[in-house]
C-alpha cells in the first residue's frame, strides 16, 4: 500500500480492494470500504471528521494508521477567451505540478499530470526540460481533478492525461487513478472520456492492451522517419517507429479502439509534403486518426510554429490518401497552457510566499 511521508496511509491512493483489506485489517467488515472510498473519492473529504455516517471508533482507528493528502491550489491564470484554466497544485513535498481545465460544448476537460518533470526528453516541450524529479501517487493524480471541479464548481466530464510526464512511467500509479476516477465510488467518469497520451514504451502499451480498458490512446508520433523522431522524441532509440507501430496494431487488435496519432508541426522540422506522405505510408490501413498540432512556443526550444497554410497543405495530403484528420484546436497558448508547454514553472513555497505577499 502507498504511504505518506509520515509513514501513514494515504486514503486517497487506495483502490476499492486495497481500502478493503486495510479495513479487515483494523478488524471492519468490508462493505465499510466503499463507504470510506465514496467519502475521500466522490465526496473529496479532506479530513476524518467529515466521514459522518461512520462511528466515531472506526474514524479513530483511521487516523491512527491513515491521512487524506491533498494538493494545495496555488495559483491560477484564465485565458484571454475565459475557456481556459491552468493551475498550479503545491504537493506535501514542497514540489508543484501543473494542470488545465478546458470548457468544451460537450462538457469541461482536466488535463492531469503525472510526473513532477519527465524523463523523456521530447525536444518541442517544457515539461521536460528540468527532467524528472519524482512519480505521482494516485493519489496525487486523482487531486488534481478534485482541485478542478472544487474550483470551477461543475463536474469534470473528461479527462485527458497529457500534463507534465509520461504517463506509461508511472504506470501502476495511473492504472490506480484509472479505476478510482471510474468508479461510481469515485467520479464516475467513463472510461471513452478518458484519453492517456504515451510517447510510446513498447512494453507498458502492450500490458496496457492487455487490461483492455475502453479508453482513447494518443501516441505522442511527430516524426515520419527513425532518424528524425530519434532526435525529436528520443525514447525511439530504444523503441523504433516499427517496433512501436507493431505494438499499436496488437493495441488495436486487442482492444477494438482506435488509436490517435498525435503530430506536432514544426515549421521546417516535420512539416513539409514529403514528411506528410512519408506518414501517410506508415498509418494507411490502420484503425486510427491523426491529430494534427501547430505546435506552441516554449521557451529556450527554439521551434517555431508551422504557419496555417502549409498545417492545410500536411493535413490535405493525409486526407486524401485515406486518413482520418483534425486539427487540433488551441486552448490556452496565451497562458502557456496548452499542449507541449506545461511545466513545474514555481517551487510551491515560492508560490506561496507570493500569495502571502499579496494578501499582506
Amino acid at each position: 500500500m502507498c504511504r505518506s511521508s509520515n509513514l501513514k496511509i494515504n486514503l486517497r491512493d487506495l483502490t476499492l480492494a486495497e481500502m478493503k483489506e486495510l479495513l479487515q485489517g483494523l478488524g471492519e467488515k468490508p462493505f465499510r470500504a466503499e463507504q470510506v472510498c465514496r467519502w475521500v473519492l466522490a465526496g473529496g473529504a479532506r479530513s476524518f471528521a467529515e466521514m459522518t455516517n461512520l462511528s466515531k471508533e472506526l474514524r479513530a482507528k483511521l487516523a491512527e494508521v491513515a491521512v487524506i493528502s491533498g494538493t494545495t491550489g496555488l495559483a491560477r491564470q484564465v485565458s484571454r477567451r475565459g475557456d481556459t484554466v491552468k493551475y498550479l497544485f503545491g504537493l506535501e513535498d514542497g514540489h508543484a505540478v501543473e494542470s488545465v481545465l478546458m470548457k468544451h460544448s460537450y462538457g469541461h476537460s482536466a488535463c492531469v499530470s503525472t510526473q513532477v518533470g519527465c524523463r523523456m526528453g521530447c525536444q518541442f516541450c517544457a515539461s521536460t526540460l528540468e527532467g524528472l524529479v519524482r512519480n505521482l501517487s494516485p493519489g496525487e493524480i486523482y487531486d488534481q481533478v478534485l482541485g478542478i471541479q472544487q474550483d470551477s464548481g461543475e463536474r469534470v466530464s473528461h479527462i485527458v492525461i497529457m500534463g507534465a510526464g509520461e504517463p506509461l512511467d508511472n504506470f501502476a500509479a495511473v492504472l490506480k487513478f484509472l479505476e478510482n476516477v471510474h468508479a461510481p465510488y469515485g467520479l464516475n467518469i467513463g472510461y471513452r472520456h478518458i484519453t492517456l497520451s504515451t510517447c510510446g514504451l513498447v512494453p507498458q502499451l502492450r500490458e496496457l492492451a492487455r487490461k483492455k480498458l475502453p479508453i482513447t490512446l494518443a501516441i505522442s508520433l511527430h516524426a515520419p522517419t527513425d532518424e528524425l523522431r530519434n532526435r525529436l522524441v528520443p525514447m525511439n532509440r530504444r523503441y523504433p517507429i516499427q517496433e512501436l507501430l507493431t505494438a499499436c496494431r496488437e493495441y488495436i487488435g486487442m482492444t477494438g479502439r482506435r488509436i490517435t496519432f498525435e503530430y506536432a508541426l514544426l515549421a521546417g522540422v516535420n512539416d513539409g509534403p514529403e514528411q506528410a506522405r512519408q506518414l501517410l505510408k506508415l498509418l494507411q490501413g490502420m484503425l486510427c486518426h491523426v491529430n494534427v498540432i501547430p505546435a506552441n512556443p516554449v521557451e529556450g526550444r527554439g521551434f517555431t510554429r508551422t504557419p496555417a497554410e502549409k498545417v492545410e497543405a500536411f493535413r490535405s495530403i493525409l486526407e486524401r490518401g485515406g486518413l482520418n484528420v483534425t486539427v487540433r484546436r488551441e486552448l490556452g497558448a496565451d497562458i502557456d497552457a496548452a499542449c507541449g508547454q506545461l511545466r513545474r514553472r514555481f517551487e510551491s513555497r515560492e508560490v506561496r510566499r507570493e500569495r502571502l505577499e499579496e494578501k499582506s
